[in-house]
């Protein structure tokens, strides 16, 4: 009789959305990736998300950019509790109702009081097989602020989803 452990199937991104950040949650994003070196996600464009101009919300790039440059700052930092300083977002091109759109955030310094991200949105467009560039933002961190007790069980949920 063979004992042959197999990992457990990776977790479904909505699952791992819901653990993670329950604001992106809401709106249907699905975090890919999560690691020291790089987050990645997605987001189709629905009414939640959009103007009345059936256009994606720039507040909604935005709040995606800092999330996933916050989850990536936390990660980096050995998950020490980290807050935003700055968040500069410049919209390039629109994404329409219906629309996916891909998030990528990566490090540009990663220090140990300060950390600043690169976030950027994406729309692919399947009839020219390639992406478009919607929107770019830097996001900069304070990265060295105490976690509390109460952050051990977010820790964890973190630990189970990141590829460390």
């Amino acid at each position: 009789m063979s004992t042959t452990r197999s990992s457990p199937p990776a977790p479904a991104p909505a699952s791992m959305t819901a653990a993670l950040d329950l604001p992106l949650h809401a709106m249907a994003f699905e975090y890919d990736l999560v690691s020291p070196q790089k987050v990645t996600g997605r987001l189709k464009v629905t009414e939640v998300c959009c103007q009345p101009f059936g256009v994606l919300n720039g507040g909604v790039s935005a709040m995606m950019a800092e999330s996933v440059a916050s989850l990536g700052a936390y990660v980096a930092s050995g998950f020490r509790r980290v807050a935003g300083v700055q968040l500069s977002t410049n919209h390039l091109k629109a994404a329409l109702l219906g629309d996916t759109v891909e998030v990528e955030a990566e490090p540009v310094q990663v220090g140990k009081t300060i950390q600043v991200w690169q976030v950027q949105i994406w729309r692919t467009d399947p009839s020219l097989k390639k992406k478009v560039l919607l929107s770019t933002s830097k996001i900069t961190l304070v990265s060295n602020l105490h976690a509390s007790e109460t952050m051990k069980g977010y820790e964890e949920t973190v630990r189970k989803y990141a590829k460390l």
